[in-house]
């Protein structure tokens, strides 16, 4: 909980600025809610939750203002006006901010053993409460990664690795990034430094095949390597071995062992053999209108649905599985089939693949139970290397500071997959018990202040953002901590509104609305760092 020191004087700047009026002068220092949750186990609406700075927010929207939360308080913070719920700490810190004399602090930074043991004594029906510090003070990883002062961006190590754990991305097709693939499979050793000797080639077009950027071409019985013009820039991107895909596996056929990743298709197999038979439905467990929809998804119902079997085959791949047990059943029958087929085509690995923060895990092309892009630590990569030594084994580790830049938007802790970021004015706290640096915080961060390894960075591309005023308590609290002045603050007409030139979706306001009144999303797109061919 915030608290105040002995410095406090009494001014009651803190009171003033209180969005959620959870702060009062009693014997002259100021005292406000000491967040221990008890109004959140006790709301029969479920309107109470936690935020992205540990406090809790009063959904309005769920709110009746039954009151049993505030004859639940033990502490007597909790007030109903006007049917607001209000007195409840959102943890948002602004308080701080506001004191004239620097009397506010975050009671956990200090003393929090000591509140610990206070609300303990309290004896009272509070959510348990565990120490918030985490027994380790910074995590590591072992990973294959890059030194980007030292790459070229040849994409030698990308042709090499055996489990296309490598991404490399530049803005030239078809011209030589010297990864020397084309000296490697001549069998005449007819190419030496990017030249092709044509006194010594055979013209047996192995180095065309297997050149990754197109850059030979052949032209009356010559083959030729094509230079850039320019410099090349684009990026390197590879798995992390931070094992999220293999938490997120649904069969268990991604595992990271000895902290390297393996992956066993058999498993796979397994796996969607499991989930077929799980998924067997017998004719009393569908449901009409989901299969009424199946068939208006199938077939036109303007139209006379055909009975010739070729037919049905030549208007839907879907249908064409099924088309012979469709001329002796009804619709329902072959709607049923349909959903059985749908139950089954779910891809296994597909949890597995959108967990990955780099996007280098895929689906095979060529394999529906196997996978691509997890790196599995072989180092062959390190070896092909051999001339720039950019590819390194390297242990990356993070106590969980972030630079000043931070504008506590909350992204971070928003698509944090294990849970471990909780928000702080101008800072976060990093979980490191929880922390498995997958690096999707500092992957998603608008302002770059969360540091990374990998140059994978997503961007926001668009949004939408508007504020409910009928659940708005007016209390401008996102019109004070906005980052770009996005909110407006109409006191002609009394409301808070967003101004969607200068928005940019960061987030900031909607975590730290103590009132859920913001209806918003926002979209990411691909943006990765760049550096160039030197």
């Amino acid at each position: 909980m915030f608290l105040s020191t002995n410095k406090c004087e009494g001014i009651g700047e803190c009171v003033k600025i209180c969005p959620t009026e959870a702060i009062r002068l009693i014997n002259g220092k100021a005292f406000s809610c000491i967040t221990c949750g008890a109004c959140f186990e006790a709301c029969p609406n479920q309107a109470i939750f936690k935020n992205r700075y540990g406090g809790y927010v009063v959904d309005r929207a769920k709110c009746n203002g039954c009151g049993v939360c505030e004859f639940t308080c033990p502490v007597n913070s909790i007030h109903i006006e006007n049917g607001m719920t209000k007195g409840i700490c959102a943890r948002c810190g602004i308080c701080v901010d506001s004191c004239p004399t620097k009397s506010r602090i975050d009671g956990f930074d200090l003393i929090e053993e000591k509140q610990l043991n206070f609300l303990k004594s309290l004896n009272l029906a509070i959510p348990t409460l565990n120490e918030s510090k985490p027994s380790k003070s910074h995590i590591k990883r072992n990973f294959v990664g890059t030194d980007y002062e030292d790459c070229i961006l040849c994409g030698r190590c990308e042709y090499y690795c055996p489990t296309n754990a490598i991404d490399v991305n530049i803005n030239q097709k078809g011209v030589c990034t010297e990864c020397r693939v084309c000296v490697d499979v001549c069998p005449a050793d007819a190419i030496q430094k990017g030249v092709i000797d044509h006194d010594k080639c055979v013209l047996c077009l192995n180095c065309l095949k297997n050149c990754p950027n197109d850059a030979i071409k052949a032209d009356n019985f010559e083959v030729n390597i094509i230079k850039p013009e320019d410099e090349l820039t684009g990026s390197i991107v590879s798995c992390l071995n931070c094992g999220l895909c293999a938490d997120n596996s649904t069969t268990g056929a991604l595992k990271q062992i000895n902290g390297k990743m393996r992956f066993d298709p058999s498993v796979n197999i397994q796996g969607t053999k499991n989930k077929l038979e799980d998924n067997k439905l017998d004719n009393n467990e569908f449901d009409n209108e989901l299969l009424d929809n199946i068939l208006d998804d199938a077939f036109d119902t303007n139209d006379k649905v055909s009975t010739n079997n070729e037919d049905i085959k030549s208007n839907n791949n879907i249908i064409s599985d099924f088309g012979d047990k469709y001329l002796a059943q009804d619709d329902m029958a072959l709607a049923k089939e349909l959903l059985k087929a749908d139950v089954g085509s779910e891809k296994i690995n597909q949890k597995s693949i959108d967990s990955c923060p780099v996007s280098t895990l895929k689906e095979d092309e060529n394999d529906e139970f196997a996978l691509n892009g997890y790196c599995v630590s072989c180092g062959k990569c390190v070896k092909v290397c051999d001339r720039q030594n950019a590819r390194k084994f390297i242990t990356a580790e993070w106590n969980g500071s972030v630079s000043d830049d931070c504008i506590s938007c909350g992204i971070c802790s928003e698509l944090c997959p294990k849970d471990a970021i909780t928000l702080k004015r101008g800072t976060i706290e990093v979980d490191m018990d929880k922390c498995i640096l997958c690096e999707t915080c500092g992957i998603h961060c608008p302002v770059d202040a969360i540091p990374k390894t990998t140059m994978a960075k997503k961007r926001i591309s668009n949004g939408f953002n508007l504020i409910d005023n009928k659940l708005c308590m007016n209390c401008k609290l996102c019109y004070r901590i906005c980052p770009e002045d996005a909110i407006i603050d109409r006191e002609d007409v009394g409301m808070m509104m967003v101004d969607d030139n200068k928005c940019i979706y960061c987030g900031a306001c909607r975590n730290a609305c103590p009132a859920k009144a913001f209806i918003f999303e926002r979209e990411f797109e691909d943006f990765n760092d760049k550096i160039s061919n030197k």
